[in-house]
């Protein structure tokens, strides 16, 4: 196992490098200036040529590049065009807001979704699979926007359940500005989430060690949490720990629509403001989170399962 992660971790090292270069010759063929962004419409020559100096655009691309790839392997990622602060400071403080509000979402929604997912799957072809399967393809076919400004004006402005939006730094009064996009989340994530566990269950509940066990007189219980739902598990954990990547990045649409300054609504201030350095560091490091986890979800494998190896 130990070689396996070493190569994969290799492997890694030429996608990483593939990102960067592509995300830096993106930018640099984008018009637009950098320079004249941070100097403003009054620049001078001079104050232009400061500026060009100061952020390494006066050097050939190539030596760009190798400043850029040292700022990324030192997790020193500079400064944001548009707020000037540190990238670094803002991530953290992004990524910890994003986690606060995905995470318990996250948490909900696998078991939510699995239980009735199980349930669906034992009752296949019921009607109570036939009306949640309906459900959850209609709740699939609405837009995220549908959710959001139908929750914020029905729920938040009409009834006054919830604020509209807004955020508070203290962890103690932050949870009232999420309970509405907690809301909205859950019932994005739970739709698809128990339509995928019920196909995989329902792929276990057809295979000949299931009828074998129903032969031997094990119950529906006992065949579930003993057999199937074990069985199960490698698609399981791969959902689970994919997911995981996404949920520290946030979710864009949520933060922006509800001004919670997460890592989602980073970004998309980052993307409008042509902030290049904020979305190349984002982007690198959801790359790199995303490589990681996926390396992970393969050692879990031959954790839970001691048929799998790692080769």
């Amino acid at each position: 196992m130990f070689a396996y992660i070493v190569r994969r971790l290799l492997y890694a090292i030429p996608i990483l490098l593939g990102t960067t270069f592509i995300l830096f010759v993106i930018f640099n063929i984008v018009p637009g200036d950098p320079a004249l962004q941070l100097a403003g419409k009054h620049a001078t020559v001079e104050s232009l040529a400061t500026i060009r100096a100061e952020l390494g655009l006066d050097k050939p691309w190539y030596l760009q590049y190798f400043d850029l790839l040292k700022q990324l392997l030192s997790f020193d990622f500079g400064r944001s065009y548009a707020t000037k602060m540190k990238i670094t400071d803002m991530i953290r403080e992004g990524a910890g807001t994003s986690f606060s509000l995905t995470f318990p979402v996250f948490i909900m929604s696998t078991i939510i979704s699995l239980v009735i997912g199980v349930v669906i799957a034992i009752k296949r072809g019921s009607l109570v699979d036939k009306t949640i399967v309906t459900l959850s393809v209609a709740a699939q076919s609405v837009s995220i926007l549908v959710y959001i400004l139908a929750g914020q004006y029905v729920l938040a402005y009409q009834w006054g359940w919830f604020p509209i939006s807004g955020f508070d730094p203290s962890w103690v009064d932050r949870w009232q500005y999420f309970m509405l996009p907690w809301l909205i989340y859950l019932c994005l994530a739970v739709a698809p989430e128990l339509r995928f566990y019920r196909t995989i269950i329902l792929d276990e509940l057809y295979q000949d060690y299931v009828r074998t066990a129903r032969s031997k007189g094990l119950g529906t219980k006992t065949i579930m949490l003993k057999h199937v739902l074990k069985n199960a598990m490698i698609p399981i954990l791969t959902n689970l720990v994919i997911s995981i990547p996404f949920l520290i990045l946030g979710a864009l649409l949520l933060e922006s629509y509800f001004q919670i300054p997460g890592l989602g609504d980073l970004i998309i201030k980052a993307i409008a403001n042509s902030d290049r350095p904020v979305i190349i560091s984002v982007t690198v490091l959801g790359t790199a989170a995303y490589i990681v986890f996926n390396l992970l979800s393969d050692i879990m494998y031959a954790l839970v399962d001691p048929r799998v190896q790692l080769k």
